[in-house]
């Protein structure tokens, strides 16, 4: 028997023996489902957001000391003016109101002899849930104190432009679709870490729960190299890993096309080559990932120690996530070849609609499949190990 028949034998007894696990199923769908699930409740909660922000109910106490103030608000698309409690702070404070407009007495007195009239916003800063509604009350307030303060110069015959030393000009030279992906920046995060939870279960159970169980022994004693095992083993989870990002790819895309994006403010459209790019960047994750949970679970001497280690383990793939969070990352050459890293800025490039370079796909997948094979060989080294195979 050929070393490649070994192997697919090897593999084929694994994938069965793990499909026949519903813990192994439960991984790959757990996996596979995380990540749009956390996705489509972020998104729909923003958009959610965002609906409250365009229908906004404004609780004002004092409306009679500024009439042209309330009748200008309600004018306003989306806006809802409604008297306000007797003590606004308290009702902040106890968190019955977002937000309250408080007008002063003496308002319109200062409002009829041009002096800066005063009006209160009562806010929690410390309720994020209300800060879009406060913020959109407060560009209110500001908006109207720019009218009136701009007819006041005209009124005096002096022009509006004098009051503005420069005029800001904003020029994008991003595209949306890169704005769009600076936004949805999570989604490679989220398949990557599919990658790592897809074939754990295969991996640990195959390695440290027959070591455990004390099945591993005699599967060694047959007539095959111990390479053939640990590249067996190794395959089976990894098929599983693939399994995990494809289902996850697909279901994201899925949930993409059910969240009201346009809402948010999001233009983005994915094409089929960007799939085709995105998986190019990703699949070559899934073979190093299940590479080092087989070799630390071929180390490990129970299947606890060994899911201890994956718990672990599991935290490595959010690294770029939380680096991108305090250091922007761009997409340099140097960052290709370096495992994890390369395969996250590669699929935010890809769902940015850069154009990348096929020798990126090809040093990034071939960093991943090298450190892949190295962890193989070191997981053969440990077989071949009577402490590793009899020590329980």
């Amino acid at each position: 028997m050929s070393p490649l028949t070994q192997i697919i034998v090897i593999f084929r007894k694994e994938v069965k023996d793990a499909f026949r696990d519903r813990r192994s199923l439960y991984s790959i769908l757990a996996g596979a489902i995380f990540g749009p699930l956390v996705t489509g409740f972020m998104l729909n909660s923003v958009a959610d957001r965002q609906r409250q922000i365009d229908d906004v109910r404004v609780p004002v106490v004092g409306m009679e000391h500024a009439p042209a103030l309330m009748e200008w608000l309600r004018q306003q698309a989306g806006v809802e003016l409604v008297a306000g409690p007797a003590d606004p702070e308290a009702a902040v404070r106890d968190r019955d109101e977002d937000v309250v407009v408080v007008i002063t007495p003496e308002f319109s007195q200062k409002f009829r002899s041009s002096s800066p009239a005063r009006v209160k916003l009562v806010a929690d800063g410390s309720r994020n849930a209300s800060r879009p509604k406060v913020q959109r009350v407060r560009l209110l307030l500001q908006r109207y104190s720019s009218e009136i303060g701009m007819l006041r110069l005209v009124g005096r015959g002096v022009s509006p432009a004098i009051a503005s030393a420069i005029q800001l000009e904003d020029v994008e030279v991003s595209s949306a679709q890169q704005r769009a992906a600076t936004i949805l920046s999570f989604i490679p995060l989220f398949i990557v870490i599919a990658a790592f939870t897809g074939g754990m279960q295969i991996a640990t159970d195959s390695t440290a729960g027959e070591r455990e169980r004390g099945s591993l022994e005699p599967l060694l004693v047959n007539p095959a190299p111990r390479r053939a095992f640990a590249v067996g083993k190794w395959l089976a989870a990894s098929f599983a890993a693939m399994l995990s990002v494809l289902l996850t790819t697909a279901l994201v895309l899925v949930m993409l096309r059910s969240v009201p994006l346009a809402e948010l403010g999001i233009r983005f459209r994915i094409e089929p080559l960007q799939i085709v790019g995105l998986l190019a960047a990703l699949l070559p994750m899934c073979l190093m990932s299940t590479g080092l949970q087989t070799y630390l679970a071929t180390f490990a001497r129970s299947f606890k120690e060994a899911q201890s280690y994956m718990g672990i383990l599991i935290m490595v793939p959010t690294i770029p996530g939380m680096l991108t969070t305090v250091y922007p990352i761009t997409s340099q050459p140097w960052m290709y070849p370096i495992p994890i890293l390369g395969q996250h800025v590669l699929a935010t490039d890809v769902l940015g609609g850069k154009s990348t370079p096929f020798w990126a796909f090809l040093l990034a997948g071939a960093a991943a499949c090298a450190v892949a094979l190295a962890l193989v060989q070191l997981t053969t080294h440990l077989l071949q190990r009577e402490k590793i195979i009899f020590s329980r």
